[in-house]
């Protein structure tokens, strides 16, 4: 109920007037059955924009700070999350990212939606980094088309830091499905789900224009952040 409330009377109307987007592709969206939706991301609207476009319902892997802020902003963040149906991600790595494939693959098997992004993070430059191998492992265990998906223009109207987003027009591109069912039953093997993984990327580049980077951006985030501090504490010892 919460779900419907805010995407037909509360944020959906919003969106639609602040972002005024323009779909393409959406008769690639299938009607029923499990699919996964696979996408860039550039900006927070990212979360909101798309889900409230779409005809079917559908869950997202969000990460799993949004779920364990502190104060009553924590608190309240949290609830918003869980109340559409949002799955915390815990990207420690090991168990932690099986739990979180685990409860993925839950969706799927249910025959629903499931939304994410492959980059693990929003990019900060608004360039398309290299995909993580999770999607493929899901796509390939819970025998699922893969379609994938382009925001464009969502950087420019939010880009990170920026709490209240501009007023502009955004473009929701969704790609014809990828079919993988030739690597069923492979999943195991680093290679095949690498090569699934750079097929989804290379197809979310063709539809989003970005310049694309063949790094993980967590990676060049933490770079760029260890930068920044040994500047400072170069000044101050200046």
């Amino acid at each position: 109920m919460f779900y419907r409330v805010l995407k037909y009377v509360v944020l959906g109307p919003l969106l639609r007037l602040l972002f005024r987007p323009r779909i393409e592709g959406m008769e690639n969206i299938p009607e029923t059955g499990a699919a996964i939706i696979a996408g860039n991301h550039l900006s927070f609207s990212d979360h909101f924009v798309m889900p409230a476009m779409l005809p079917r319902r559908i869950t997202f892997l969000a990460k799993a700070e949004y779920f364990t802020g502190p104060g009553l902003k924590g608190r309240l963040t949290a609830a918003f999350f869980r109340g559409i149906g949002q799955i915390p991600v815990d990207r420690s790595g090991g168990k932690a990212s099986q739990s979180a494939i685990d409860a993925a693959l839950g969706v799927l098997g249910r025959g629903e939606l499931l939304g994410i992004y492959p980059e693990g993070t929003r990019s900060h430059d608004g360039r398309l980094y290299r995909g993580r191998t999770g999607v493929a492992v899901m796509a390939l265990r819970a025998h699922a088309p893969v379609v994938p998906c382009a925001m464009v223009g969502t950087f420019e109207l939010q880009p990170p830091g920026r709490k209240i987003p501009r007023i502009g027009r955004v473009t929701i591109r969704f790609g014809a499905p990828l079919d993988f069912s030739r690597f069923y039953g492979m999943e195991d093997q680093r290679h095949v789900v690498r090569a699934v993984t750079d097929e989804i990327m290379y197809e979310v580049l063709a539809m989003s224009g970005q310049e694309y980077v063949d790094r993980y951006a967590g990676d060049v985030k933490a770079e760029q952040a260890q930068k920044g501090v040994a500047a400072r504490l170069r000044r101050k010892s200046s």
